[in-house]
């Protein structure tokens, strides 16, 4: 049986990918596969999973016919797995030796539903460390309890699907899925329905995720409409949020962090192309109406003056034509 089976899509990687695949091979176990997802690579990264095929054990390479996304890829990856408990790793990060043996070790003595763990950031030669925002680790906790408060980073603010381990009860519940085709903020909805759904988790103080930040070919470093797709994502957030049933309690940490990240977006518009500018600012005006507009309001009273003055003209400006369709396809 298999005990673990490991997600990692790549696209355009071939610059990393030997790295990520060095590490799968330190951490390689006869009851461990790897399922390599190539969302349609155009560059040499096919032609690097091809010879991993032969030379890690373990290893299931699957293709897609045309790009999806990373949500899509993981999709395709998690629809393959056969394994007890379920990680991920993006084609451009690494792992430290041995670092799937541990996790899995001290997940499986805690006997939850899923564990998040700390990581490495890489900036070039620059490394930090970054540490879920929950204080209490390797105690079995109510994911629920971990979403609040409001007004502060909490573990629905540490979306990182790779930074954890994950039981299979939690695929066979419907837990796992992305929201197809989802080409930025993957990770919200799906990070926020754990927590709502799940019954148990844990935080561990381990480290051994090498998380590469900046890289050119990285969607967060790319400008253009696929950017958007923040918006669908928290959208989701916010609807599946209002329907739970201690809405009224979670509401206002969902509205403040889609509130947050539609003022970082706008803090920066100057690194999108000026039509997708446009339509940023158009659509997150939208986005603005739709909230909760008493949740919203609050939202913006707890906020610095600064962004609560940006998101209130916002929301006072006009939806340009056709804005709520825009995609990112």
């Amino acid at each position: 049986m298999v005990k673990l089976s490991v997600i990692v899509p790549f696209y355009n990687v071939q610059t990393y990918a030997p790295d990520t695949l060095r590490s799968l091979r330190a951490n390689a176990r006869e009851d461990f596969e790897f399922i390599l997802v190539d969302d349609c690579s155009t560059d040499g990264t096919a032609d690097i999973l091809r010879r991993a095929e032969d030379e890690i054990p373990g290893v299931v390479v699957r293709r897609h016919k045309q790009n999806g996304g990373l949500a899509t890829a993981r999709n395709t990856g998690l629809n393959a797995a056969s394994g007890e408990y379920l990680a991920f790793l993006d084609g451009d990060d690494w792992l430290a030796p041995g670092y799937f043996a541990e996790v899995l070790a001290r997940t499986e003595a805690l006997g939850c539903d899923f564990v998040r763990t700390d990581h490495v950031q890489v900036e070039g030669r620059n490394r930090s460390v970054h540490r879920v925002p929950h204080g209490r680790r390797g105690e079995v906790m109510d994911p629920r309890d971990a979403i609040l408060p409001a007004e502060r980073s909490t573990s629905v603010d540490y979306p990182y699907a790779w930074a954890g381990l994950y039981h299979r009860r939690l695929l066979d519940r419907g837990l796992l899925h992305f929201t197809d085709g989802l080409r930025t903020a993957e990770d919200r909805p799906w990070i926020w329905r754990l927590h709502r759904e799940a019954d148990s988790f844990a935080v561990l103080g381990l480290l051994g995720i090498f998380y590469r930040r900046g890289v050119a070919s990285s969607l967060t470093q790319i400008g253009d409409v696929r950017q958007l797709d923040f918006i669908r994502s928290f959208d989701q957030v916010v609807r599946e949020t209002s329907e739970d049933r201690d809405a009224q309690v979670l509401l206002p940490k969902a509205v403040r962090t889609y509130c947050a990240i539609i003022s970082h977006h706008m803090s920066s518009i100057e690194r999108f192309e000026p039509a997708v500018a446009r339509t940023l600012k158009s659509m997150s005006a939208a986005a603005l109406r739709r909230m909760p507009q008493q949740v919203l309001d609050e939202a913006l009273d707890s906020m610095d003056v600064q962004r609560a003055t940006l998101l209130r003209r916002l929301r006072r400006r006009p939806a340009a034509a056709g804005a709520k369709e825009v995609s990112a396809a």
